[in-house]
């Protein structure tokens, strides 16, 4: 069974929840992103691995699928990192938590979570939906504390 993290993207003007979907099969290893996706959204695969490696966490040396629902939604920039990495930790063995939790924010290379931008109409919607707490950057948490949401501001 996929494992999955919750997040948002804008649409507009407008934010629309995301699950972020990760299943870890058999076959030679690789790492596809799928769900109607821009090309920041692709060089994900890079950042996600490198995060994950270099905060101790490895990567798995497997086909790795990762789809971003709905599918027919266009689906753009770096936001999505932090919510792809805490899916394919969950779908490694990781714990969920929180659950019902989200996560928003573009991994650097070294793990760090950074600025990201549309946090607040992006924190809206989570909220909205009844997700709870939901993760920023640090850089970010200001802004996505005026969504009224339980805000966890991380920096790495």
């Amino acid at each position: 069974m996929p494992a999955s993290a919750l997040t948002a993207c804008l649409d507009g003007f407008t934010a629309i929840s995301v699950e972020v979907q990760a299943d870890i099969g058999l076959g030679l290893p690789s790492f596809a992103v799928v769900g109607l996706t821009d090309k920041a959204v692709q060089e994900a695969r890079e950042r996600v691995r490198s995060a994950l490696r270099n905060s101790d966490f490895g990567f798995p040396q497997h086909r790795l699928t990762v789809n971003l629902a709905p599918a027919e939604l266009h689906k753009e920039g770096t936001a999505f990192d932090l919510a792809i990495a805490v899916a394919i930790l969950r779908e490694g063995g990781l714990q969920a938590t929180f659950p019902r939790a989200g996560f928003i924010g573009e991994l650097g290379l070294d793990g760090s979570v950074r600025r990201t931008r549309g946090v607040l109409p992006m924190c809206l919607r989570l909220a909205a939906d009844g997700v709870s707490p939901i993760f920023v950057p640090a850089a970010n948490a200001e802004e996505a504390q005026a969504s009224g949401a339980e805000i966890v501001a991380i920096k790495s």
